[in-house]
């Protein structure tokens, strides 16, 4: 199993707006091939970064949905926006799973 976490800066303005990006996507991601689940977190600070989780079956099923055409897709509306991302900056996170419930 793998995890991916990526953790988004977005300020407090435009945290709304990130967050119905996000939730259009979840739908999505029930039918990509390997993905198991796909959360996305907000903590209580509003300063803190907001997380998008997703596990995988494997690190090459989460690479396969990289180079996937749905991935493009679910990034195609960011590509030909004109308009700037919400996020000031991320970091994403890669976990290959060593223990799980």
């Amino acid at each position: 199993m793998y995890v991916v976490m990526n953790e988004l800066n977005v300020p407090a303005p435009a945290r709304g707006q990130m967050k119905e990006r996000f939730g259009k996507s979840a739908e999505n991601m029930k039918e990509v091939e390997g993905c198991l689940d796909f959360m996305f977190l907000e903590q209580e600070k509003e300063e803190a970064p907001l997380v998008v989780f997703t596990k995988w079956e494997s690190k090459e099923a989460y690479q396969n949905w990289l180079h996937s055409d749905q991935f493009k897709n679910a990034h195609k509306e960011k590509r030909e926006s004109k308009e700037k991302s919400p996020a000031s900056g991320n970091e994403l996170k890669e976990f290959e799973v060593v223990h799980h419930l």
